[in-house]
């Protein structure tokens, strides 16, 4: 009756004796995990399990579920716009076999995934609108009170009490996916436990950093992302050639470095922003993230440029707050800037290419993760008007043995673009409509048989696409601030 529990023991244990410290978890099966237990007998460990995790909960005792509370990813940034919950479904497969059913709930202030119409319940006259000061006064027949729509004052004012990002749920958007990668997760911390009479650990063997006093026993990274950590290997290096000025791009950086970097790989991130901004960047990653913090970061004139091209986004400012939180906990991940924005054509890179070769020698034994625009990974030599041009990944490729070349794929949607007016003249900046294929919502990395002509070795897709505007532009200089006037900060 037990012959699939010790089956899965065997497996276990040969990959606890076989793994190292760098040593990844291995990639999500597409089936379930079937435990070879009576719901009852096991239920108890999946308690213990989200206990150990720091996931705190509520049980419906009566039918074998519980419910995470919210957590913003990457915990407490004050940017993101991220939060989740777990809901975990205890089911019967069998008398004496069970299976656990998890579903990762998924919260955003972005509108892109709202349901369309969801806007209308929030008209002017609601009365849960608008500051305090201004609601009517619960008088019979007044339409903006509060009591109108059946709400007391105690109601309306516990529901604003809330924190920031889970007052945006009522207006914006929500989505719950089956998590197969956290059912497996678990299953795989609870059966060796449960063999052994053991107390059941939601410990993962991460990328811990060079003189750390501890890392997180467990760290929430978001949805797996499909195929990465196939292309992920000790001393490789991947580049991303992306379209600037989203919000989904520095998402799956920042979400590609903390899934890493929790299964036992080191990470070093590379970014396409002026090498002068080194030290700056460094000391930012090595701070507490405080106001005085933000302001030294966003000093610098980088993040002014009269042609802000999408790098300088919020999302990317919000990216190395997530970075910078993954640091503090004790986890490897390292940052660097390449761009050498004075040089052009060839000449530029050329340098592009000795700034990151310089990096990926000094650290041979950790993954590189570099993002830039869609030109300079390409692997294959020429341009449509350059048929000698060397673009980075073309020289890079020539001069280190495991370099991946992946170009962006997206579903439609928009992005903060810097391209030529209609009389070619000058750059026009700000959002623009970005035209894509529909592959579904989930992050994923697929790699080809062979590369294409653009010398691609494959895509990384971040599904529908939605513009992030310039970090000045929104409030940034100062986390607390609101953001600017319109009329005041014109990005051309």
């Amino acid at each position: 009756m037990r012959s699939r529990f010790w089956l899965w023991l065997v497996m276990l244990m040969g990959l606890a004796v076989g793994g190292c410290a760098g040593r990844q978890e291995l990639e999500t099966p597409d089936y379930e995990a079937i435990y070879d237990l009576p719901l009852e007998e096991m239920w108890p460990s999946v308690r213990e399990y989200f206990t150990d995790a720091n996931l705190p909960y509520r049980e419906d005792r009566g039918s074998l579920v519980l419910e995470t509370e919210w957590k913003q990813e990457f915990g407490g940034s004050k940017i993101a716009g991220y939060w989740h919950r777990y809901m975990v479904i205890g089911k019967r497969e069998t008398p004496t076999k069970s299976k656990l059913w998890i579903i990762r709930i998924t919260k955003t202030v972005n509108k892109a995934l709202a349901q369309p119409g969801r806007q209308l319940d929030w008209g002017a006259g609601r009365g849960l609108g608008g500051p305090p000061s201004e609601r009517g006064s619960g008088a019979p027949g007044d339409a903006s009170s509060s009591t109108a729509y059946g709400v007391s004052i105690e109601d309306d004012e516990d529901r604003l009490a809330f924190p920031v990002g889970e007052n945006a749920f009522y207006v914006d958007s929500g989505q719950g996916t089956r998590d197969l990668t956290m059912e497996w997760r678990v299953f795989r911390g609870i059966m060796p436990k449960l063999a052994k009479q053991q107390a059941v650990s939601a410990e993962q063997q991460v990328a811990k950093a060079p003189g750390a006093k501890e890392a997180p026993a467990f760290t929430e990274c978001g949805q797996s992302i499909l195929g990465l950590k196939k292309q992920a290997k000790a001393g490789g290096v991947m580049l991303l050639g992306e379209l600037h000025g989203t919000q989904e791009v520095p998402r799956f950086i920042a979400q590609s470095v903390c899934q890493l970097v929790t299964s036992g790989m080191p990470v070093t991130v590379g970014l396409e922003l002026p090498v002068e901004n080194e030290a700056r960047i460094a000391t930012f990653l090595q701070s507490q993230g405080g106001e005085v913090d933000w302001l030294k970061l966003m000093e610098a004139p980088f993040w002014r440029s009269p042609y802000p091209d999408g790098r300088g986004s919020e999302a990317v400012a919000n990216m190395l707050e997530q970075l910078r939180q993954l640091r503090a906990q004790g986890l490897d991940v390292a940052v660097f800037v390449y761009d050498h924005p004075k040089l052009s054509g060839q000449k530029r890179e050329d340098a592009l290419t000795q700034t990151v070769l310089a990096q990926v020698k000094a650290s041979p034994r950790r993954f590189h993760l570099v993002v830039s625009g869609n030109v300079h990974p390409r692997t294959a030599k020429g341009l449509p008007w350059d048929k000698q041009y060397r673009p980075m990944g073309y020289l890079l490729k020539d001069q280190l043995d495991d370099v991946t070349s992946l170009d962006m794929a997206y579903d439609s949607g928009t992005a903060w673009i810097c391209a030529a007016d209609e009389k070619g003249r000058k750059l026009d900046c700000g959002v623009k409509e970005a035209k894509g294929k529909d592959n579904g919502d989930r992050f994923f990395v697929h790699a080809w048989d062979s590369p294409n002509k653009e010398g691609y070795h494959g895509v990384f897709y971040v599904g529908h696409v939605t513009a992030s505007e310039p970090a000045i532009r929104k409030g940034l200089g100062n986390p607390d601030a609101a953001p600017a006037p319109e009329e005041s900060t014109s990005g051309s």
